[in-house]
């Protein structure tokens, strides 16, 4: 993954909020900051996607692969859902409240 510059000035964030996204590829597709509480993100491939700051209370994640997404931290897993079918980047861990 390429390095985050700064967000443009004026630059408004996305809000996905309750969205279904379910199962759509969202390779390099810069999400930084984005709002996605509580967003369907099942299925999707997140290969290259920039994360960084993006906001993932109660976003399901069953399914999706993110072994590649870029800026994704410990924290934004815990707050999110997910199962054993969550691809996940080697250096974080399965939040133990996940499924399976």
């Amino acid at each position: 993954c390429r390095e985050a510059g700064p967000a443009a000035p004026g630059r408004k964030r996305m809000d996905y909020a309750g969205r279904s996204l379910r199962g759509q590829s969202l390779c390099g597709r810069d999400m930084s900051m984005a709002l996605l509480i509580a967003a369907d993100l099942r299925d999707c491939n997140l290969y290259g996607a920039n994360l960084c700051g993006a906001d993932l209370r109660d976003c399901d994640l069953r399914g999706a692969d993110l072994h590649e997404a870029c800026f994704l931290t410990q924290g934004q897993l815990a707050a999110a859902k997910g199962d054993k079918t969550t691809r996940l980047p080697p250096r974080l861990r399965r939040p133990a409240g996940w499924e399976g």
